[in-house]
C-alpha cells in the first residue's frame, strides 16, 4: 500500500487538489564520512540494511526522502514522478540527469534496474514491491511521518539517509540550520504579538460539486513546525495517527470558530479550489474569510517533505504574522 500524501497528492493533481528558499547542499557525489567501510542502518521496518559503503547511486520513491537526499549533496539517480516533484517540491530541485522510474503509487521496477542503483530509498509497506526490489539493490523503508512526534521523525529519517550515504557531518548542519531557523522565526512572530494566535492549513479538491477539504491537524508535519513557531493550530477534529491529516467539507469547516484564525493553503498545480468558492455563502459566513485572513503558501512547498521545506513553509508563516 502506498502512502497516503502519494495517494492524496495524485488525487490533487489528477481532479485539479515572498518567502526566502533554504539553501541546498552542493551537489556532489563523494561522501564526506570514511569511503570503503561497510555501513549497517535499522530502517522503519526494524530490519537492519547493510552496504558495502556508502551509497552513491540512490533510487527514490518518495519526494520527503528525495529531498532529503539532495539536501544533503546527494543527487538521486533515479525518482519517482520527476515531473510532480517539480511541482511540489521546490526547496531542492533535482537534476536534469535525474531519471524518472514511474509514480510513487506504481514503480516501474524495469526502470529501477536499469539504472543499476546501489540503495533504493522507499516508504511504502508493499511486501511485494520490496521483495523485488530487494532483488536489485538493498532497500530502506523510511517511516515518512509519525504524528506522535514528526519532527523527531523527520531528523531520525534525515540521519538515517545519511548514515546510508555517507553524510552524517551534512546532516548535522542541516538540522542546525533548520533549528536556528525555528528559533529566529518564533523570536519575529513573538515580537510582532502574534505568538499563541491560531492557524489552520489544508489543502482541497474538488469531485464533482463536491469539495473535499483535508485539514493539517495536531501531529501533522506542517503543524509541527507552526507549533515550534510559537502558534496553535485550531483544528481539533479527529486525525489519523501516522499524517495527522482529517477530513472534512465546506460546512464541516463552520465548527472552527475563532475570530483570530489565520487560514493557510497549497495549490501548487494551479487548481485553487478555495479561490473557486468565494461564491459560496457557508464559506463567506467563515470569519477568516471575512476578514480575509487566508494565505495561499507560495507553489513548491512541500508539506510532507524534510528539513528544507519546513523551513519555506515556516518562512511562509512568519511573513503572515510578523511581516
Amino acid at each position: 500500500m502506498r502512502s497516503l500524501p502519494a495517494v492524496m497528492a495524485a488525487m490533487l493533481l489528477l481532479t485539479a487538489c515572498g518567502t526566502t528558499e533554504a539553501p541546498v547542499a552542493p551537489a556532489t557525489q563523494e561522501p564526506s564520512a570514511s569511503a570503503a567501510a561497510p555501513i549497517t542502518v535499522t530502517d522503519a521496518r526494524g530490519k537492519q540494511v547493510t552496504l558495502d559503503r556508502p551509497a552513491t547511486r540512490v533510487v527514490g520513491l518518495e519526494w520527503g526522502e528525495v529531498e532529503m537526499l539532495v539536501a544533503l549533496g546527494v543527487q538521486p539517480v533515479g525518482a519517482a514522478d520527476v515531473k510532480g516533484y517539480g511541482t511540489w517540491v521546490t526547496a531542492a530541485p533535482l537534476a536534469p540527469s535525474v531519471k524518472d522510474v514511474g509514480t510513487r503509487q506504481e514503480p516501474s521496477v524495469d526502470s529501477i534496474a536499469a539504472l543499476q542503483p546501489d540503495l533504493v530509498v522507499m516508504e511504502s509497506d508493499d511486501a511485494g514491491l520490496i521483495g523485488q526490489l530487494e532483488k536489485i539493490a538493498p532497500v530502506i523503508v523510511a517511516k515518512g511521518s509519525d504524528a506522535a512526534a514528526n519532527l523527531t521523525r523527520m531528523s531520525a529519517d534525515l540521519t538515517m539517509l545519511a548514515t546510508a550515504v555517507g553524510r552524517t557531518e551534512e546532516a548535522a548542519k542541516v538540522m542546525a540550520d533548520f533549528d536556528a531557523a525555528m528559533a529566529d522565526g518564533k523570536a519575529k512572530i513573538a515580537a510582532s504579538g502574534s505568538a499563541g494566535q491560531k492557524f489552520m492549513m489544508a489543502d482541497g479538491w474538488k469531485d464533482g460539486s463536491k469539495i473535499s477539504i483535508r485539514p493539517f491537524g495536531k501531529g501533522s508535519l506542517v503543524s509541527d513546525v507552526a507549533e515550534r513557531l510559537g502558534l496553535a493550530n485550531a483544528w481539533t477534529g479527529e486525525v489519523d495517527k501516522q499524517w495527522g491529516l482529517g477530513s472534512t467539507d465546506v460546512e464541516g469547516m463552520t465548527a472552527v470558530k475563532d475570530e483570530n484564525l489565520r487560514f493557510f493553503y497549497n495549490a501548487s498545480d494551479g487548481v485553487d479550489v478555495f479561490a473557486g468558492l468565494a461564491g459560496n455563502a457557508l464559506w463567506k459566513s467563515l470569519s477568516f474569510v471575512k476578514q480575509n485572513r487566508i494565505s495561499k503558501l507560495p507553489d513548491g512547498i512541500w508539506t510532507f517533505g524534510g528539513p528544507l521545506s519546513c523551513r519555506q513553509y515556516a518562512d511562509a508563516l512568519v511573513k503572515a504574522y510578523a511581516g
